[in-house]
């Protein structure tokens, strides 16, 4: 790569990724405010409904240990741009699916689409984050969350407006098709390691190479726990533990989106100023301090608070996994990102179920300090990213 080309700074390739991050986020954000529709037109018990969109998570862990080959064989562009385009194609069989397998069979698809747009997409941005020469990660991840926000609202002005679920489902899919498509011409050109020639890098050995993937694995996990816990049982904890009315009760949720949304935007000049380190340990600190103190004195006021610290506390968390399992050296493009991808969303659908077992057995309150758990794991595997 030439000196020039080096030191270019690729901003219509930056957008394109950015683009790419916003329709992942609105797509299936679009679907979640039509779950009661489904259930209702497919006569799903809560249980089953359950079940059914478990499909999801389990597409999302058969198909990430294949996200890595598919890389190595393929570009990240291009299978981005693929399996996005399929993604959104999804949203229109979601719309039509007339039994109760059908919907978990699409779903599955979803899962396993998402889980390797997920690494595709996050291995192009390091690429270009490689061509800046200065951290812009976390701002592809908080375009995510803009996104999913424009696709939940979307969702429910469409269920308000009683606009048929196919019908709302395949407008979605042609705008984000063609969102994405229109920004894949953008794109990088060249292979994924384009970046890293020259670049003299130290092989690891195996067993060092594994620790170190199941290490950002965890730490990514921890990060996702607390904003999975927050969707999953805020609610249910702000109305049935602290007695909030249903208008307050999903605030929980909303304060930590919308913390973590503007830590995420700001994240990129916190860490090129104090290091990846530094930022998740002190993240890890806002998670254990915030949320523990809720729960110690619990309140509604000190639920939004610290579940608010801890949104904003988790923002760069992920990126900082994602940028250090791409940095490793002896592994492609995408390899240490689909491993550690893997690792966080096994965790993130093994520890709900706890939370659960707690709440049952002795009181969802107690169930929470899995939350105040995971900041002080920040804390310890903080110590895994670069200074």
């Amino acid at each position: 790569m030439s000196e020039v080309a080096a030191v270019r700074k690729p901003v219509a390739a930056r957008l394109a990724v950015a683009t790419l991050f916003l329709v992942n986020g609105a797509g299936f954000a679009n679907v979640v405010p039509r779950y009661p529709e489904l259930k209702d037109g497919l006569a799903l018990s809560n249980a089953a409904l359950g079940t059914t969109v478990a499909a999801l998570a389990l597409g999302s862990l058969v198909a990430g240990v294949l996200a890595a080959p598919i890389l190595a064989r393929w570009r990240s562009a291009g299978v981005a741009v693929c399996c996005s385009v399929v993604l959104a194609a999804d949203l229109v069989a979601i719309g039509l699916a007339g039994q109760w397998w059908q919907l978990a069979a699409i779903l599955f698809v979803a899962g396993a689409m998402d889980a390797i747009v997920d690494v595709a997409m996050n291995a192009h941005g390091l690429r270009v984050q490689r061509r800046y020469g200065r951290s812009i990660v976390n701002s592809f991840h908080g375009v995510w969350s803009v996104g999913a926000i424009i696709g939940g609202l979307a969702g429910s002005l469409a269920a308000g407006a009683a606009l048929p679920v196919p019908l709302h489902l395949g407008i979605a899919a042609l705008v984000l098709v063609a969102v994405v498509i229109t920004s894949s011409r953008f794109l990088l050109p060249g292979h994924d390691n384009a970046e890293r020639a020259g670049r003299a890098r130290r092989t690891r050995p195996p067993f060092a190479m594994l620790l170190a993937l199941l290490a950002l694995g965890l730490l990514c996990a921890a990060a996702a726990l607390a904003e999975d816990t927050a969707a999953s049982w805020g609610a249910v904890y702000m109305r049935d533990s602290l007695g909030a009315a249903a208008a307050m009760a999903g605030l929980v949720f909303v304060a930590l989106q919308a913390a973590q949304t503007t830590g995420r935007l700001f994240g990129d000049r916190l860490v090129e100023r104090f290091g990846n380190r530094a930022v998740a340990r002190s993240g890890g600190i806002m998670v254990l301090v915030g949320v523990g103190m809720a729960l110690v004195w619990p309140s509604i006021p000190a639920t939004l608070v610290g579940f608010a610290l801890a949104g904003w506390g988790v923002a760069t968390v992920i990126p900082a996994g994602f940028h250090a399992a791409d940095e490793l050296p002896g592994l492609s493009s995408g390899a240490g990102l689909a491993v550690v991808s893997w690792v966080y969303r096994l965790g993130v659908l093994a520890v709900p179920p706890v939370v659960g077992l707690l709440a049952d057995a002795v009181s969802l309150r107690l169930g929470l300090v899995v939350v105040p758990f995971a900041g002080a794991l920040i804390i310890v595997l903080a110590s895994r990213l670069p200074r």
